[in-house]
């Protein structure tokens, strides 16, 4: 919501009279002075949105403010063109609106369309979060990332490496909007304040690593690729199992973590709808991004949410710190998820992050079922992932 300052207006004022953290507000503003507003200055006060009202027989700024249990002040700051004393029966005015919330949706898939204007909505209503571009797509889709906190424990998760579980996108992005509401409405997440986390950790989430694997199973090929995609699916115009990207390579086989290894024991050799882990490591153009991302930011710890089996794996080779069994265990205890050391994989983002960095990394397998795992079990699975959530970002 925008806001326009007054003579003596501060920032400190906007957080008290809405209720929105400081240093939400000012996260919000990169390019303004907090200690120096100059009236005539427009301010972005995150958590809200502006709705017209229509001024009826009676109205006065007070009684408005009365009915809609508001501040009267937060009226003649929206409303600073309007003669409070004689507003006019018809007009519209403005009135902040405090969200309260997500703007996710549970009860039908979430393809990249409708994730574009998800993340689109949060920067809108929350501009102290960040939204990058770490790379495209072979279709040429922006990969996003999503930025959150401002701590110096870096942590990334992802969703949807895997075409048909693209429910891990919808939980993903269910709990980065129930995290953000928590900052802006000072509500509990999972019994815990959020919002001294926000100062101590920056949170990189990337929602869906395959856009163009999740849009094939959700909305069928575009018609550039049908030909192609259809040659790959064995004739077949049902991509309901479907895991690789368009290109028929399995991103989560893309990584050189004994990727030599991975290609024997796959023994699929050609494009197919799931296994192939292509001719070399990081040919592909998502599972290129997501290599580079990582080596850029040197995160401390990554979870990767893939479906299904209800448990998590969290050693490679030997590789992994110390740390991360202490981790496992809260996260075992947390979510009743099983908490898998080893298992005979090689080649995934996990596999070469742990080896690449010798930090705690996470496979996360939500759900159990058959993939792609129906809409039923999302809450259940839910409340796991947000007890993994938590403590992931909660425990030093």
């Amino acid at each position: 919501m925008e806001i326009i300052v007054r003579s003596e207006d501060t920032l400190s004022y906007f957080g008290n009279l809405f209720m929105v953290p400081v240093h939400l507000i000012i996260d919000s503003n990169p390019k303004v002075d907090p200690d120096n507003l100059r009236p005539g200055e427009k301010i972005q006060v995150p958590g809200y949105i502006s709705v017209p009202y229509t001024i009826k027989e009676g109205n006065t700024f007070w009684k408005i403010a009365d009915e809609k249990n508001l501040a009267v002040d937060s009226l003649l700051l929206l409303n600073q063109t309007k003669d409070a004393d004689h507003l006019l029966v018809g007009e519209t005015i403005f009135l902040p609106e405090k969200i309260n919330s997500p703007f996710t949706e549970t009860n039908f898939p979430s393809d990249y369309k409708r994730l574009v204007k998800i993340i689109n909505n949060l920067k809108r209503v929350y501009p102290f979060i960040a939204v990058n571009t770490i790379g495209r797509s072979v279709i040429g889709h922006p990969i996003h990332e999503i930025r959150i906190g401002k701590g110096a424990k870096k942590i990334h998760m992802n969703a949807s490496f895997h075409a048909n579980e693209w429910i891990t996108t919808m939980v993903l992005m269910s709990l980065v909007n129930q995290y953000l509401l928590s900052l802006t409405n000072g509500t509990l997440m999972k019994g815990i304040t959020v919002n001294n986390l926000y100062k101590e950790v920056e949170l990189s989430i990337v929602p869906m690593v395959n856009p163009d694997g999740v849009d094939l199973v959700l909305n069928g090929p575009p018609s550039n690729y049908r030909d192609s995609v259809i040659d790959i699916n064995e004739d077949s115009d049902d991509f309901i199992h479907w895991k690789a990207n368009i290109n028929g390579i399995d991103l989560n086989n893309q990584f050189p973590a004994n990727w030599d290894i991975c290609k024997e024991y796959k023994k699929v050799n050609a494009p197919a709808p799931r296994d192939f882990p292509g001719h070399a490591p990081l040919t592909e153009p998502e599972a290129a991004a997501m290599a580079q991302l990582a080596e850029d930011q040197l995160f401390d710890c990554v979870l990767a949410f893939h479906t299904q089996g209800e448990e998590f794996y969290w050693g490679y080779e030997g590789f992994e710190p110390k740390e991360s069994e202490h981790l496992a265990k809260e996260f075992e205890r947390e979510s009743g998820y099983q908490a898998i050391r080893y298992v005979n994989s090689h080649a995934g983002f996990k596999d070469w992050f742990i080896q690449e960095f010798k930090r705690p990394g996470f496979t996360l397998e939500l759900g159990k079922g058959i993939n792609p795992l129906p809409l039923s079990q999302f809450p259940r699975i839910l409340k796991s992932a947000e007890a993994i959530f938590i403590a992931a970002i909660t425990i030093q």
